[in-house]
């Protein structure tokens, strides 16, 4: 997989903003860096737990997460960062809109991306 280091788009921001209408800049509160996915914002900066999470990640429509898997598969956006309990969260969506073999998928890119930590083994239904 390539990552790449990229800039949001303007579709990135969009979706961005549905998802933490909140989001006042496009920057790290912690690194002072811009942001380079949608994900590791939405999870660490504005959602308060994992229901919370859930909720804002059941705003997008199939289309807005078949984009943001494509992303993912792509390696242009970023699991790193996301806590497993979030990840958890977000497969469950994916697995229910858009297949289970989408779900697995991208529970291979998260644990073979090292972003999965030790000990905290996910599983799908």
């Amino acid at each position: 997989m390539i990552i790449l280091v990229r800039e949001l788009s303007t579709r990135d921001i969009k979706l961005l903003k549905k998802l933490a209408p909140e989001c006042a800049d496009l920057m790290c509160s912690g690194s002072r860096a811009p942001y380079r996915s949608i994900l590791p914002p939405i999870s660490n900066h504005y959602s308060k737990n994992e229901e919370d999470f859930k909720w804002r990640i059941s705003l997008l429509d199939e289309g807005e997460l078949g984009y943001l898997v494509t992303l993912i598969k792509s390696g242009e956006e970023s699991l790193g960062c996301v806590p497993p309990q979030y990840i958890r969260v977000f497969l469950e969506l994916v697995e229910e809109q858009l297949g289970t073999e989408a779900a697995e998928e991208l529970l291979g890119i998260y644990v073979a991306g090292n972003e999965c930590p030790p000990g905290n083994i996910i599983y799908l239904k």
